[in-house]
């Protein structure tokens, strides 16, 4: 190999570590945070009707996520299931979309919307994600 040859791969060697080094550095660095989803039901564990629905039913989740969280979203969805009897019911379902949190405070609402909402349970759903705050230019 000739010196010129020589001088070439090594300076590519060294490029090449760099990348290498700087993309550990941002893989290793680099926050890795959660959202979480919960999926909130509105019929009566019970009796399976409505407990709340519509306007009622977000305003009633968003006075328990203002006890707990600085910020949210939440959504309309329609949620359906098989029962053990082979019969499909449906309920209107609130999904709340969490960032910037823990999981003993979602836990934490997730008592109230229970409660509130007469459920046996909701469903709370972890994503890994890079969230941004973008204010433009």
């Amino acid at each position: 190999m000739s010196k010129a040859a020589g001088r070439f791969v090594a300076i590519i060697s060294i490029i090449a570590l760099c990348l290498s080094a700087t993309n550990l550095y941002l893989t290793t660095n680099s926050k890795k945070e959660t959202q979480y989803v919960v999926y909130l039901g509105t019929n009566h564990k019970d009796t399976n009707e409505p407990v709340y629905v519509g306007d009622e039913a977000k305003q009633k989740v968003d006075d328990i996520l203002t006890k707990y969280f600085s910020g949210w979203t939440i959504s309309d969805a329609k949620g359906g299931w098989t029962n053990e009897d082979g019969t499909i019911s449906h309920e209107y379902t609130v999904v709340i979309y969490l960032s910037d949190t823990t999981l003993d405070k979602v836990h934490e609402a997730s008592n109230d919307l229970i409660d509130v909402f007469s459920q046996n349970s909701i469903l709370i759903q972890s994503n890994e994600t890079k969230t941004e705050f973008y204010s433009g230019k």
